[in-house]
């Protein structure tokens, strides 16, 4: 991160890029960096793979099943960005940061934004359905859901912040259907607060560093305080950690797994909570979780560290 908070690395330095062409400035409208997010598709081969495996299934075609899953989702959500943009340039052209966005500073037409989006959803919605029809269902869902957000839902305080989080839940449910596994509920009740806990970070981000200029730039800003979000992040964060410790030891997972040793992950996720609110109330981080993954090293070990150790106690020779 820079000394204001603003982030450092190839995606943001290209973003800076003085007169890209409108193919750069298309695909950096896609917002490639962000398809991070979608990586909680892979949860659902994380923490089912060992029933698909006792059932006969291919763990290698499962795995081809859920990338090809994720490279959906990660197409899907850059249509809504492309929709978000379009929709925001007027506010985007009066932040910092976000005035530099191909579409609010024109260096990508809108129309060309918005036939790209189109095609996106044309082409990949079907897709969906052809790798599975639950999991097209799932897709449809979340494209609706987040079109409805990038139009209006964005503008409701607190259901706001609820839609993103349901657009996390829906990434984590569509990575269990395609494979057909279960996933337990308390893994989506997980997701759903960690999101919630990432957004409300990123609303205070936004007021802090937009001082003054908050609501001009995003209206719902002014519905929020500093003093509300850090109540709001202090609630989700305390239920999130106990949330995933009552995961690790319910009997239902140490039945599924045959290991009550998951328990033994709880420090990562403790970690990155921790290390989150540091950067943002330290370092004026959180206006792109993506990026602040991306970027700082401790939390990408941190998370890195936590797969491989969930990879090893629940496939590991015990």
């Amino acid at each position: 991160m820079g000394p204001r908070g603003r982030p450092r690395g190839p995606f943001f330095m290209l973003s800076t890029a003085a007169h890209p062409s409108r193919l750069q400035s298309l695909f950096l409208s896609l917002r490639p960096a962000q398809w991070t997010k979608n990586l909680i598709i892979f949860g659902g081969l994380l923490f089912g793979g060992l029933e698909l495996r006792q059932r006969g299934g291919s763990m290698p075609s499962a795995a081809v099943l859920v990338a090809a899953a994720f490279g959906i989702f990660c197409l899907l959500s850059s249509a809504i960005y492309l929709i978000n943009d379009i929709r925001d340039r007027e506010g985007d052209r009066r932040h910092p940061l976000k005035a530099l966005r191909p579409i609010a500073s024109g260096a990508l037409p809108v129309r060309t934004a918005g036939i790209t989006a189109f095609a996106i959803v044309a082409l990949l919605l079907p897709a969906a359905f052809m790798l599975d029809a639950e999991f097209g269902v799932v897709a449809a869902v979340y494209v609706v859901l987040l079109t409805l957000y990038s139009t209006s839902l964005k503008h409701f305080v607190i259901l706001d912040v609820m839609t993103i989080a349901g657009g996390f839940v829906l990434r984590a449910v569509a990575g269990a259907v395609v494979i057909d596994v279960p996933i337990s509920a308390w893994l989506l009740i997980d997701t759903m607060l960690l999101a919630l806990f990432l957004a409300f970070s990123k609303r205070r981000h936004e007021l802090v560093a937009l001082a003054g200029d908050a609501t001009h730039h995003r209206a719902i800003l002014q519905e929020y305080s500093p003093y509300l979000l850090d109540q709001m992040i202090s609630v989700v964060t305390a239920a999130t950690v106990v949330g995933y410790a009552f995961y690790t030891v319910s009997p239902d997972t140490v039945s599924k797994f045959g290991t009550d040793k998951l328990v033994l992950t709880l420090p990562f996720p403790l970690y990155g909570i921790f290390r989150y609110l540091y950067l943002v109330h330290q370092r004026e981080g959180g206006g792109s979780p993506s990026e602040m993954l991306l970027n700082d090293w401790p939390l990408l070990t941190c998370v890195a560290l936590w797969a491989g150790a969930v990879v090893v106690i629940i496939y590991g020779p015990w």
